[in-house]
């Protein structure tokens, strides 16, 4: 209980200090979330569910395409972006809108994978 309470915590920490980040979700391979703080009305077990199935596809098009290991599957719509990262032994989905600066972004994203991948051992 008390880990993931400290994984909620590192996400809520992250969304909230990082400006133009909406939510985050972490989730295991197999499409559970372990912890998320998602925009109002966003489903947790079907965000968790589709990030799965898109990261298994997105390695699937890597091996197909022979360009290795997957760092990370970007999204983006109209209304911002989704980003789909390696955490250890679990995945993070970061939402985001639309302004902010992708470097920016994929700085704090690697930031927090670390906070991330220490406080799962």
């Amino acid at each position: 209980m008390i880990y993931v309470s400290m994984l909620q915590d590192e996400l809520q920490n992250f969304v909230s200090s990082s400006t133009g980040v909406q939510g985050a979700i972490l989730l295991s391979p197999d499409g559970l979330a372990l912890a998320s703080v998602l925009p109002t009305g966003m489903d947790e077990g079907r965000t968790a569910a589709m990030s799965a199935s898109m990261l298994s596809l997105g390695e699937q098009i890597g091996r197909e395409l022979a360009r290795g290991n997957i760092d990370r599957i970007f999204v983006e719509g109209e209304k911002g972006y989704g980003v789909l990262v390696s955490c250890g032994d679990a995945i993070l989905l970061v939402l985001a809108n639309a302004s902010i600066k992708q470097g920016l972004l994929f700085l704090e994203i690697k930031r927090a994978v670390v906070k991330i991948r220490s406080l799962m051992g």
